[in-house]
């Protein structure tokens, strides 16, 4: 393969994750309003502790399961943002 045509697939990865980050948020923000309408906390340590547990389990790597976790820890953060940012719209 070329430079260019790892670029292109690169570029079509990132169009997926884009559309699966986007995705995952929306589901997020789903379960914070059921939640919330419950009166349970919206925040679940262990949960989070489970993600990050099976995406190490299931890591083929090249990254490192460190990095996975990092990652997942950032997509989580940013979701909680997007939930207080609408929180306080509402």
């Amino acid at each position: 393969m070329t430079i260019d045509e790892i670029r292109q697939e690169i570029d079509a990865l990132d169009d997926e994750l884009l559309q699966i980050f986007n995705r995952r948020a929306a589901l997020a923000l789903a379960i914070g309003e059921i939640k919330k309408n419950e009166g349970r906390a919206v925040y679940d340590p262990q949960r989070e502790q489970k993600i990050f547990e099976r995406m190490k389990a299931t890591n083929p790597g090249p990254l490192d399961d460190g990095a996975i976790v990092r990652l997942y820890e950032r997509v989580i953060d940013e979701t909680r943002r997007l939930e207080r940012i609408r929180t306080k719209g509402e």
